[in-house]
């Protein structure tokens, strides 16, 4: 008789497998109309297909399925092109695909949705200053901030993606 280890396989509810654990919205309706007020305010002033890349890299980072879903489809809707809606996993190599704006804004999202060191990289900061106007980096980062606000909540229970 053989034995599998389930240590090495993940559980349903290890991977997020096993369908939705609640409707947070409907639970929190106060919580979700004051993150759709912020999600509006946090992209004023931001160029729309700019938004959408970065709500799409931040959701790719987080493994928001419902996220991803959304802003791809939304991106599309603003006219961003299937090649750069593919390749942005790898930005970073398909540099030529995307602006030096776009990429400093996609460096910030990384560096901010994955702040393992505890900190923004000085670098990364300085590259997207380079490139923004301050009112405008304000808004960026209150941008990437609220994209990893409700990839929490799409991750955390389990959102399933085409359905709000």
């Amino acid at each position: 008789m053989t034995t599998t280890s389930t240590a090495a396989t993940p559980s349903r509810a290890a991977t997020g497998s096993g369908g939705p654990r609640m409707q947070w919205a409907k639970l929190a309706p106060e919580v979700y109309k004051a993150m759709i007020a912020l999600d509006a305010a946090a992209k004023k002033g931001l160029d729309p297909t700019l938004v959408e890349l970065v709500k799409i890299r931040a959701s790719q980072l987080n493994k928001c399925a419902f996220c991803l879903d959304m802003h791809i489809r939304d991106a599309r809707g603003a006219g961003e092109t299937e090649e750069r809606i593919y390749l942005l996993s790898a930005w970073a190599e398909a540099e030529e695909y995307y602006t030096e704006k776009e990429r400093a804004a996609l460096a910030l999202t990384e560096a901010v949705t994955v702040v393992t060191d505890g900190f923004v990289p000085d670098e990364v900061y300085e590259r997207a200053a380079a490139h923004f106007e301050e009112p405008e980096l304000a808004q960026l980062i209150a941008l990437i901030t609220t994209i990893n606000a409700w990839n929490r909540f799409g991750v955390t229970t389990r959102m399933t993606p085409g359905r709000a």
